[in-house]
Formats: structure tokens, C-alpha cells, sequence
């Protein structure tokens, strides 16, 4: 399993706003894409700015590729960023998972 990370920050009062974004973007078009496995949104509130972290979870490169394209090391961004005054990463990092694993209920 492979797990690709994305970070940005925006401004406190977009953060509702972006994050709902987010879900309707990046979120939508990573489970509609075969080899998508799930994702997790962080969020840490910094002095006037909320950071997001997006952590997607795929079964192989392959898979990241159909849905970011040749060069998985870019961002995927979309048209409406700049609405929600967004400060995005332009690259990902990829990780390979050794360990998942949640207690049931603990979650």
C-alpha cells in the first residue's frame, strides 16, 4: 500500500469552506479511481491559518499515476483554489505503509 501525502494551508475563516472543497475535489476524484484504498484529512490550527494535510491511500503507483498523472511528484490542483485563498504544496510525497492497523471502536 502506498500512501500520498499533500499539504496546504489557508486562511482561518476559509477553512470550513476549503475543507468541504477539498471532500468535493481531491477526495471525490481519489475514490472514483481505481486502486484508491481511502484518505484522512488533518488539520492543525496555526496563528491566522488552519494547515490541511491530505493522506491518500492507494494500492500501487500504477494507480496514483491514473489519477495524477505521469509525474506523481506534482500536486493535482484545481481551478477554484485561489477562491479559498489557498498556500498549496505543489509536491507530494509518497510513502510506503509497513503498519496500518485501528483497534475496533477506538476510532
Amino acid at each position: 500500500m502506498i500512501a500520498r501525502e499533500w499539504k496546504c494551508l489557508v486562511p482561518e475563516d476559509h477553512n470550513e469552506g476549503f475543507t468541504a472543497y477539498l471532500y468535493e475535489t481531491g477526495v471525490k476524484d481519489s475514490s472514483a479511481t481505481p486502486g484508491f484504498l481511502g484518505a484522512q484529512i488533518f488539520r492543525r490550527s496555526l496563528t491566522d491559518k488552519v494547515e490541511l494535510t491530505l493522506i491518500t491511500y492507494w494500492d500501487n503507483l500504477d494507480s496514483i499515476k491514473a489519477f495524477a498523472g505521469n509525474d506523481i511528484s506534482q500536486a493535482r490542483l484545481y481551478p477554484e483554489d485561489a477562491v479559498y485563498e489557498l498556500e498549496p504544496d505543489l509536491s507530494v510525497q509518497h510513502y510506503e505503509v509497513i503498519e496500518h492497523q485501528f483497534l475496533p471502536g477506538a476510532v
